[in-house]
């Protein structure tokens, strides 16, 4: 006749051996090769880019800082993909001026809107204009 067992996990046993064992002993030979740590009652300080708390299930690329005892400074970093190639550092009515890689400046001409009262001697006046704000501020002067 077959012994009763009221709770089925406790006769659970391994591969490796068929006595009951402890729940922390089976998790730690299903994550075998994996180094598991928990810290309890921690502070985490997160500083992320777009959302103000961490939403559960979503993923951050980042880095994990240990301050002190028991505080942790959270990072997310700028995936590499959504960094924008020579960024716009001037953005005006009429011009934008962008960085390249090498540092050098690019001023670039917006599309030329032809509004009802146009003249050409206002459109080179604001032209002008937005270069001497935009370079004043980029370029030192000697």
């Amino acid at each position: 006749m077959k012994k009763q067992v009221l709770n089925p996990y406790i006769g659970a046993g391994s591969g490796e051996s068929n006595e009951p064992r402890h729940r922390g002993s089976i998790a730690t030979e299903m994550l075998h090769g994996f180094i598991c740590n928990t810290d309890l009652c921690v502070d985490i300080k997160t500083i992320l880019r777009k959302d103000r708390f961490a939403k559960p299930g979503k993923e951050y690329p980042g880095v994990l800082n240990h301050d002190q005892e028991d505080h942790y400074t959270f990072v997310e970093t700028i995936p590499p993909t959504t960094c924008k190639r020579n960024p716009h550092v001037f953005e005006g009515r009429y011009i934008t001026v962008t960085r390249r890689d090498d540092g050098s400046l690019w001023p670039n001409f917006k599309r030329l809107e032809r509004e009802e009262n146009f003249s050409v001697e206002k459109y080179a006046l604001g032209v002008y204009n937005e270069l001497c704000i935009a370079l004043g501020g980029l370029v030192e002067e000697e």
